[in-house]
């Protein structure tokens, strides 16, 4: 049974190692502030405000989006921006953004960060 139990335990370490850590993901984020804005009802001056962007439609707020980022029809779930932050011309040829977060671990917690803003 001890074995089972260290096994299992084996398999979850893994995981653990990979865990999102919310707290790295805003200190990641000090470095899209130059651009961004998360404050509620602020409106994005160089860039869009990020507040509650995990799960908004791409180019849907009142800022001026660039004409590929408005025909992409993404939806910002978890998935689509790691796809985009860690290549966004790639992504969306065109797009505005040229910052790319190519670190997995760094771009996971801007991410896991990004979701708590509601």
């Amino acid at each position: 049974m001890k074995m089972i139990a260290i096994a299992a335990l084996a398999l979850l370490a893994p995981v653990a190692a990979h865990a999102e850590d919310v707290a790295a993901g805003e200190a990641v984020f000090h470095q899209c502030t130059a651009c961004h804005t998360i404050k509620a009802g602020q409106p994005g001056v160089a860039a869009p405000n990020l507040r509650g962007v995990v799960g908004r439609k791409a180019a849907s707020t009142g800022f001026a989006y660039s004409t590929a980022l408005k025909a992409s029809k993404l939806t910002w779930d978890k998935a689509t921006l790691s796809t985009f932050l860690k290549a966004p011309q790639k992504l969306v040829p065109g797009t505005r953004m040229v910052i790319a977060v190519t670190d997995d671990a760094k771009r996971a917690n801007l991410i896991a960060y990004l979701a708590t803003l509601k």
